[in-house]
């Protein structure tokens, strides 16, 4: 009798047992995968961008609708200051503007959704395109953040975190086959319950020259057509990016853009010494060919960039 009933308590204990164990490995399961998140209006977040060409800007990214595209699926993600968003939309630096898929934080590149992110994030595999490049990423969990590493065939890579915590991306490093960082992302704060004003410029390059001069005297011209955006029609605006260096002695930089009946839209002057950086602007936005015409005497340098806009803006 006494063996019998000690039988019975240690097959009790191991169904027990087992039974704690199953429990533990559910758990497990569930902490190797986290969940897509669901956003609201007025959630915000602030991230400093680095690049190597341009000074450090930040913008509060916020979003601004819940109920973009057919059926309500996807956010609106914009920015809190409309200065920041014409930069973006120049810059093109920026992927997680505009819509925002709910079922993946999905982001559109050509009017395509992309799976930066792939919901529910656990140990797996999967492909996106960023930037016309497409990547393969690989994902590791790690309680509520995930890490993911993306590569392409030419030696470029992504690494990105993605923090239930804050619901979003917290860092975001590109660097180029040679290990050169073109573009990081960090996050400084996050919060809720924005009130104000959010912006967004859908933008789209239509120059982008850096000019370089080490001799006495030197001229350039390049011409280019501005069309309507394919799908939301004509641009509201022109916007443009500067950055401007001319040495000492008697070194100068002369800029003029005009459009087709020859109207200057834009002159700028650079003297001996002068120098400027990420200088940023707008002018009218007709439809039709435009020539920019520069000289440049010593030892100058000049990047000029300029897209087409069209603004959106909400008051929440």
């Amino acid at each position: 009798m006494r063996n019998n009933g000690l039988l019975w308590i240690i097959a009790f204990l191991s169904i027990s047992f087992q039974g704690c164990v199953g429990a533990t490995s559910d758990i497990l399961r569930g902490e190797d995968e986290i969940e897509v998140p669901e956003w609201h209006v007025g959630d915000w977040w602030i991230y400093t961008f680095t690049t190597p060409d341009f000074f450090d800007d930040s913008a509060r990214l916020v979003v601004a609708t819940v109920d973009e595209e057919e059926g309500g699926t996807a956010y609106m993600l914009g920015i809190s200051s409309e200065e920041e968003a014409r930069r973006h939309a120049v810059l093109n630096h920026n992927p997680f503007l505009g819509r925002i898929t709910h079922s993946n934080l999905g982001v559109f590149e050509n009017g395509v959704e992309q799976a930066v992110l792939s919901f529910p994030l656990s140990e797996k595999s999967w492909t996106f395109t960023l930037f016309e490049i497409d990547w393969a990423a690989s994902a590791e969990v790690e309680g509520e953040k995930a890490y993911v590493k993306a590569t392409s065939t030419d030696g470029s890579k992504i690494t990105y975190t993605y923090d239930h915590e804050v619901r979003f991306i917290t860092s975001f490093v590109r660097t180029d086959p040679g290990g050169t960082e073109l573009l990081r992302i960090s996050l400084s704060q996050s919060g809720s319950g924005y009130q104000g004003d959010v912006h967004f410029m859908r933008g789209r390059d239509l120059l982008d020259k850096e000019y370089e001069n080490n001799g006495p005297n030197g001229d350039v011209e390049d011409s280019f057509l501005v069309q309507d955006h394919p799908n939301d029609g004509s641009w509201d605006e022109m916007i443009y990016l500067i950055s401007a260096s001319s040495g000492s002695g008697g070194s100068s930089i002369s800029l003029t853009l005009r459009d087709h009946t020859s109207a200057s839209v834009l002159e700028r002057f650079w003297g001996p010494g002068a120098s400027e950086s990420g200088t940023l602007g707008t002018i009218p936005s007709p439809s039709g060919e435009y020539t920019l015409t520069a000289s440049f005497t010593g030892q100058t340098e000049l990047d000029v960039m300029i897209a087409g806009g069209i603004g959106f803006s909400w008051s929440i």
